[in-house]
């Protein structure tokens, strides 16, 4: 999940619902799910976060760090051999049927 929210951040700051909307395209998410996940990222450095005025109150954006993005390439390099992996495996088992 921290994969795809680093992602999704490497393209644009998002504001917390905003972000959940765009992950929700791909799969089911609620808030409740993603506020503890950018905690998280945020405790890592890997994302920052800004407030900016809306409406007569603040919201606050979330924006990919450059730690961030070197520990997206990693996540995207292992998800690479995990899936040369799975990929191996499957067609093996399609051969011997």
């Amino acid at each position: 999940m921290e994969g795809m929210v680093l992602a999704l951040l490497s393209h644009q700051d998002y504001y917390g619902y905003s972000l959940t909307q765009d992950v929700k395209y791909f799969i089911p998410i609620s808030n409740s799910t993603l506020y503890p996940i950018l905690r998280r990222l945020k405790k890592e450095d890997w994302v920052t976060t800004y407030d900016r005025p809306f409406d007569g109150r603040n919201r606050r954006y979330y924006k990919i760090t450059n730690s961030g993005l070197t520990q997206l390439n990693q996540i995207k390099a292992e998800w690479i051999e995990h899936k040369k992996i799975v990929d191996q495996i499957f067609d093996t088992k399609q051969e011997g049927e």
